[in-house]
């Protein structure tokens, strides 16, 4: 790339690189300054902006160095191979800046890990790519014949997009013997073209005059470009209108209305009559001069409005070409200067660049979470950007550049009145395991009615189940250690207490302990004749196992031969006389007394009482037939007990002495021959729960068979429900628990074993 000079107008680059080190913010800040010239080759390399940056080349992928721009991106690209910037595409500088003195593409280049935030000025120096052309090609002056030596047409420049130096330099008027050209210079530093007449013209012999316009650049080679020029001569009008100013400046804001008038123009013409009636209007002139899109000029009064909206940001300046035409032909031309002034109507615009999500909950403070960028279209004041957070939180708003911060909520620029916008960046916090499980309550109590079925779910806080059956009579309460276990790493716990407190159920009936009943027999009790009304006669004593209401025990007369005679206390079971005895009351009395208790289905308990009024008992025996009566009833209430207990008692002892045969016979044979059946029975007695391989007894000793014959004999136990109670060891012979025995296995089958 060869250095730029006046001699050698070709492509020159600058570098200006200012940094500024935050550690806070670890990003990098500065500007580097790079000047080419326009209509550069595609692919053609601008420089080594990694060079210029100072970054290692086999690090700009991992940095993930980028252009950010938002219309310079399809200008440049940077190749992460070598670290050159390059052209993308074409660039025409007329195209982007028109004719303005100085045409620059921005952009900043971004790396990251550390943020590295550089601003690029790219400076598109001109060539001479365009010829300088006349709008129209073809000019039209008209004159009449008695014109004097001397005056001046005002002549249309040429117009050359190119700048300084490229642009029109100079012109030429093709040779002839009544016209030359005359270069002038306005105020605002313009050149004032003019058709200088030399010789008076005369219509009769030419009314047609054709002259060429030549316009020059300064350019290497040098371009031109040309207008024809037709001098009409007609009759007289001698008189041109004239401008009260060649040049009209004028500023407006660029939030006027539509249709506002932006200035009026005033021409004279000394003329009389249709010759002195003026008519405005645009000169013809190119796209990069002319807005008739934009203004518009009242043919008579000269006003200019603005027929379309104004943008300070679009274009910042407008020159008008116009011309006032007289009713003879005759053409004054003016410019017009419209500056357009910036107003506060664009809001802040804001762009996410970087972004880090999720961001871990345990994140250290200061870390970096995303990169904004915040841009205004206004200028001064109304450009500059106050950024700040909505709300209070755990981020932090670090300003890192002119444009860029590190988190964003609201940005506000300073204009009047400011104008704020509001980005919502969504960061999702990602978890850690911190936080052990957490019981609501260091102790739980839950509450369990007695005779609960095993299986059942006996707590809806975690779901516990009970594995056997409760009795409230044996286990009133008992803790549980609980504990709860997160599946994170590392695995974090916390415990807390259940205590089940067992509910009592109504499922003991009373139970009669005086007068008892063990045997079956009616009890008596002698009541003295003489006993005043309210005697304590007897007193029926009972108890219920269970607890609180459902041990509320109540006493009731059921059945009884006089109940006029007695009366019982129901919450004492006292059994008193009603009134005194009179010799023509009966003197024997009998009555059931029932016991009940409070509960939810009620139980109950029964016993018989007999009461022989009388003083002695010696007064009674005299009469047989009560005696009688009280004799028969006593053997029938027995009779039937004494039988049934003469025969369990038999049973017993035949069953007795049938085992010890079976056993003795056992014990002294030794062996046996194949299909030989010997039959008996054994009886164990064990309590519940004992552990799992608890010996109850040596079952090969008690069947009198040999150790070493078990396996051949293949001893075994036969049943429906114990063998997974017990098993035998056909080693030693021995009777194992297999596994846990409750109460909930009574009334299994007993166990029979097959030798």
């Amino acid at each position: 790339m060869k250095p730029y000079t006046e001699r050698n107008k070709g492509l020159r680059w600058q570098v200006t690189i200012s940094l500024f080190f935050s550690w806070l913010c670890h990003s990098v800040s500065g500007q580097i300054h790079y000047s080419i010239v326009e209509e550069m080759r595609k692919d053609s390399v601008i420089a080594n902006i990694a060079d210029d940056l100072g970054l290692d080349i086999k690090q700009l992928s991992s940095r993930n160095l980028r252009i950010v721009s938002r219309n310079s991106e399809k200008y440049f690209y940077v190749n992460m191979d070598n670290g050159n910037l390059y052209i993308k595409d074409r660039i025409d500088r007329e195209t982007l800046c028109g004719s303005e003195a100085s045409c620059f593409l921005s952009f900043d280049a971004v790396a990251e890990n550390p943020f590295t935030i550089v601003k690029i000025k790219v400076e598109i120096q001109d060539i001479n790519d365009n010829s300088p052309r006349f709008y129209p090609d073809i000019l039209s002056v008209e004159t009449i014949e008695l014109t004097s030596t001397g005056t001046r047409f005002a002549l249309h420049l040429a117009e050359d997009p190119d700048t300084g130096s490229n642009s029109v330099q100079s012109y030429k008027l093709s040779d002839n013997q009544y016209f030359t050209l005359s270069e002038d210079r306005n105020p605002d530093d313009s050149t004032f073209l003019e058709l200088v007449l030399e010789k008076p013209l005369d219509r009769e012999k030419q009314n047609i005059h054709k002259l060429t316009l030549t316009a020059m650049d300064g350019g290497s080679p040098e371009k031109s470009g040309t207008a024809l020029i037709k001098i009409i001569v007609t009759d007289v009008n001698d008189n041109f209108p004239i401008f009260t100013q060649s040049v009209y400046k004028v500023s407006v804001n660029e939030n006027i209305p539509v249709n506002s008038t932006i200035i009026t123009l005033a021409a004279n013409d000394k003329d009389e009559g249709l010759y002195s009636e003026i008519a405005y209007s645009f000169s013809k002139t190119s796209g990069y001069i002319h807005h008739t899109g934009t203004f518009s000029v009242h043919p008579i009064s000269g006003e200019i409005k603005a027929i379309n909206w104004l943008d300070f940001e679009l274009l910042r300046n407008y020159e008008l070409s116009l011309q006032a035409k007289d009713g003879g032909g005759l053409v004054a031309h003016c410019k017009v200067l419209i500056e357009v002034i910036d107003v506060n109507d664009n809001s802040p615009e804001i762009s996410i660049t970087s972004l880090s999500t999720p961001v871990p909950e345990d994140a250290a403070t200061g870390t970096v979470i995303a990169l904004i960028e915040v841009h205004d279209q206004d200028s001064g004041e109304n450009g500059e950007v106050d950024c700040k957070l909505t709300e209070d939180s755990s981020f932090s708003l670090i300003l890192s550049d002119d444009t860029y911060y590190r988190i964003i909520t609201t940005t506000t620029d300073r204009g009047s009145p400011p104008l704020s916008n509001m980005k919502t960046i969504t960061l999702d916090i990602s978890d850690i395991n911190d936080n052990p499980p957490l019981f609501l309550k260091t102790k739980f109590i839950t509450y369990v009615p007695e005779n609960n079925l095993p299986g059942a779910s006996i707590c809806t806080s975690g779901v516990v189940y009970a594995q056997r059956t409760f009795d409230y009579e044996q286990l009133k309460e008992f803790d549980i250690e609980v504990t709860a276990r997160d599946n994170g790493l590392p695995i974090l716990s916390s415990n807390t207490t259940l205590l089940i407190r067992i509910v009592d159920q109504n499922d003991n009936m009373p139970k009669i302990l005086y007068p008892s009943s063990d045997g079956g027999s009616t009890v008596f009790e002698m009541v003295p004749f003489a006993s005043e009304p309210g005697s304590l006669v007897t007193k029926v004593v009972a108890v219920d196992s269970d607890s609180g209401h459902n041990a509320w025990l109540s006493y009731h007369f059921i059945q009884s031969s006089e109940p006029s005679h007695f009366f019982i206390n129901e919450h004492t079971g006292e059994i008193r006389t009603a009134h005194a005895f009179q010799e023509k009351d009966i003197s024997k009395h009998r009555f059931v007394v029932m016991v009940k208790d409070n509960g939810d289905p009620t139980l109950s308990a029964t016993v018989t009482l007999s009461l022989i009024v009388a003083d002695n008992f010696q007064q009674v025996v005299p009469n047989l037939s009560t005696i009688s009566d009280i004799g028969e009833e006593l053997s029938h209430n027995s009779l039937q007990m004494y039988l049934l207990i003469a025969l369990a008692l038999i049973s017993f002892l035949f069953i007795i002495t049938l085992m010890r045969v079976v056993i003795s016979k056992c014990r002294k044979s030794k062996s046996t021959s194949f299909g030989s059946l010997i039959s008996g029975q054994i009886h164990y007695s064990i309590v519940e729960e004992m552990r799992k391989d608890s010996v109850i007894a040596n079952i090969a000793d008690d069947l009198g068979l040999d150790i070493k014959q078990l396996s051949s004999r293949k001893l075994r136990i036969v049943s429906r429900t114990s063998e997974q109670f017990s098993d035998a060891n056909m080693d030693n012979g021995n009777l194992y628990i297999k596994d846990r025995m409750t109460e909930s296995i009574v009334g299994a089958e007993a166990c029979c074993y097959h030798i």
